[in-house]
């Protein structure tokens, strides 16, 4: 399922974690070759800005960025140098397709004549997506209309490479629906180091029903909107990788073992001139496979196998749709990889063949991700906190695995790090934030993490009284089986102890995100009108097991064909320890989550309604068998197995149950969690008799922002809701 900020996962809408970096969906700063420095593009003009000196060089003017027969200049989403650095490909006039921007116009700049060439013209406007140099920037090659083209920048030729045999879900070079919601794959081909040839996916989405959404406001009769949707237990997408000559056109289909339609192939790269390298998963993703496969014949060799007993993460997951490539080290000769298998996540450094392997960062704690391989130096970049989950801080390792893992970021700055690290390895753009400590940025000097501008140095900014202040504290729970669960909890403005005051439990629950993170504004409830505290409210929140912190692979899998129990009964027996506090009213408790965290708060009020008194769901899957296969498999199994445990862990198997007040809130054009779920509850509901008010928002979609005024409404509909059930204020 959708995040807004990573993504894969069940989306939790967290366009309040400010510490990330807007953009596009794996877009990163464009650095140097050298690492010294990055390219920039402000105030419509491309720049270069050396780092060690503090030098900014302009590339392109905004002039040179007007098209002849235009006034104004192209609007850049992004851009991408050539290998030489002697051009810029530039991304505009871009359109969503589902969730990102990924759709537009491109444009190729020479950065010595700055000549403006628009790649693609006889293509339809804003058809283009993923476009890159081939290595000797002679070329470029493309996705257009779910096929692969090659253009000759110096005579404008193009041609396509692919066919779509004539139908519309025959999908080349990129990806159908589930594959981008759930694995974070988009851009589907890869050129050779040679340029001789490109590899890509091919998803025949023609087998997939689709699931048709209707748009009833855009004009007077409906329209359709077909979604190629695999539902849980639903077969999935065949997937094979290809590779096709770019002169002749030829394709060798590469002969990858199992049944395409019981697999996945959620990576794949170059590994040198004549091979590809990809992973393979089985269905139920607990099964994963590496496998070389020989560009000329197709022929295939698995050399690593791993398998667990509740499911295996792909890089997305530990590495940020990083679309980098394959991390290999030593020449060539062995490569990084992460795994769990010893219970933790872990760098380990596999020889090409997969028959030796080494780890790298032994210990009880989690890698969180990999910022950084600097073979140079020797050491590898990673974010962890092993003492504390909420947090994440920079941390070196040698590649060799001799040694401790050291922590890079600088002890006094308690909080959640973010790096880019230049790929030098001798610079980086440090981010940080905490619960006290407002967004800071800073450029700094690896490994001593010295600020490049002693006056941005963030250190400095750092306020002991602001944390003294503070009425937002961290805590932890241990629950009736003793699990200790982090949380934190904000409260009231004026506290008085002698008191009685509201509670309202903010959750998710699921794999795919935490809501207990140490950062700036994480505490705040973005859908209240107002502020919380100041109007006698105190707002809390706990992480479940199965949500994805850095605690062990036990924490994270016990949620496996448990989701809507296990994590539904760790926020409930969190409550009743919350609830035995003196100053809190347990007459007067709400909860209320999104997509995910909607489930949570159905499930939450529908099991529990002896502790939750009021609940406000956003976008809820109400029952998991409406969802995709590739998440709700991934973490439930296959319902033709264990369909029970899919039934047992849907509100609607609970929704008889309803005492309290409920507010459900749905967008009608929701292409992830269809509006489906909504008229399902409601007519259980209906059912039984169980009065509630429900809000759709006409042809909104996951993260209902669409349409003038519709965020106004939503906060002033959370917030008039809470208030009439759950009024704020001590007694």
């Amino acid at each position: 399922m959708i995040l807004f900020r990573r993504s894969v996962g069940l989306f939790l809408f967290l366009f309040f974690s400010v510490i990330q970096i807007q953009g596009q969906v794996g877009q990163s700063l464009q650095w140097s070759k050298d690492g010294n420095g990055y390219y920039d593009y402000e105030d419509s003009q491309i720049s270069l800005t050396n780092l060690a000196t503090g030098g900014q060089t302009v590339l392109v003017t905004k002039e040179q960025l007007v098209p002849t027969g235009m006034t104004v200049p192209l609007a850049v989403k992004s851009f991408t140098l050539s290998e030489d650095g002697q051009k810029a490909l530039i991304f505009t006039n871009t359109k969503r397709v589902w969730r990102y921007e990924t759709r537009g116009d491109y444009w190729i700049i020479d950065l010595k004549s700055k000549q403006l060439t628009q790649i693609g013209k006889d293509r339809p406007q804003s058809s283009l997506m993923f476009a890159k140099f081939a290595p000797d920037g002679t070329k470029v090659a493309y996705v257009s209309e779910h096929n692969v083209y090659v253009e000759d920048i110096a005579t404008g030729k193009s041609s396509a490479l692919t066919s779509t045999n004539g139908t519309r879900k025959l999908i080349n070079g990129t990806f159908d629906w589930v594959y981008e919601e759930e694995f974070g794959c988009r851009d589907g081909f890869r050129w050779s180091p040679d340029g001789q040839r490109i590899a890509f996916w091919q998803i025949d989405a023609n087998t997939i029903r689709d699931y048709y959404m209707l748009n009833t406001t855009d004009s007077i009769y409906s329209q359709v909107i077909p979604v190629e949707y695999p539902k849980v237990g639903e077969m999935p997408s065949a997937c094979r990788i290809g590779v096709v000559e770019v002169t002749s056109g030829k394709t060798t289909w590469m002969v990858v073992p199992g049944d395409s339609r019981q697999h996945y192939i959620p990576r794949m790269e170059w590994a040198g001139a004549s091979e590809v390298i990809l992973q393979q998963l089985n269905r139920k993703q607990n099964a994963s496979k590496l496998i070389y496969c020989n560009v000329q014949t197709g022929t295939a060799s698995t050399i690593y196998t791993e398998t667990d007993e509740a499911w295996i993460d792909i890089k997305s997951r530990w590495n940020d749709d990083d679309p980098s490539g394959w991390e290999w080290i030593n020449s060539g000769k062995e490569f990084i990889w992460v795994s769990e298998k010893d219970g933790w996540r872990h760098i380990y450094r596999i020889s090409r063949d997969g028959k030796k392997e080494s780890l790298i960062t032994a210990g009880n704690y989690d890698v969180i991700q990999i910022k950084q391989i600097d073979e140079k130096t020797g050491v590898i970049y990673f974010m962890a906190s092993p003492k504390n989950a909420t947090q994440q801080y920079l941390y070196k390792v040698t590649i060799t695995g001799k040694g401790q893992a050291q922590q890079v970021s600088p002890a006094i700055e308690e909080g959640t790090h973010e790096y880019e690290i230049s790929p030098n390895g001798k610079y980086a753009f440090h981010q940080f934030s905490n619960y006290y400590t407002r967004p800071a940025q800073e450029w700094i000097s690896l490994p001593t993490h010295k600020p490049l501008d002693a006056s941005a140095d963030i250190t400095k900014k750092i306020s002991a009284d602001a944390k003294k202040t503070s009425n937002i504290e961290f805590i932890k729970v241990t629950t009736e089986e003793g699990v200790e669960l982090d949380g934190w909890m904000v409260k009231p403005a004026n506290f008085d102890a002698s008191k009685k005051y509201p509670i309202v439990f903010h959750v998710y629950g699921e794999p795919a995100s935490q809501t207990v993170t140490d950062v700036w504004g994480r505490q705040r409830n973005f859908l209240y009108g107002g502020n919380m505290s100041n109007d006698g409210y105190i707002y809390i929140s706990f992480d479940n097991r199965g949500t994805p912190a850095p605690k062990g692979r036990q924490w994270r899998k016990a949620i496996y064909r448990q989701i809507g129990r296990i994590n539904i009964k760790d926020q409930a027996m969190a409550a009743k320890k919350i609830l035995q506090l003196p100053y809190v009213d347990p007459a007067r408790v709400a909860v209320w989550g999104w997509s995910g965290g909607g489930s949570s708060t159905l499930n939450l009020l529908f099991q529990y309604p002896e502790i939750f008194k009021t609940g406000i769901a956003v976008a809820a899957v109400a029952n998991q068998l409406s969802y995709d296969n590739i998440y709700q498999e991934r973490y439930m199994g296959l319902p033709q197995e264990n369909q029970d445990d899919f039934i047992k862990g849907s509100p609607i198997f609970y929704a008889k149950n309803l005492q309290g007040n409920l507010l459900y809130i749905h967008g009608t054009g929701d292409d992830n969690v269809h509006y489906q779920n909504a008229e399902l509850l409601i007519n259980e509901l209906i059912k039984h008799n169980k009065q509630f008010q429900v809000m759709p928002y006409p042809n909104r979609t996951h993260g209902i922002y669409e349409g003038e005024g519709t965020g106004r409404h939503l906060v002033t509909l959370y917030t008039q809701f809470l208030q009439r059930n759950c009024p704020g204020g001590g007694k």
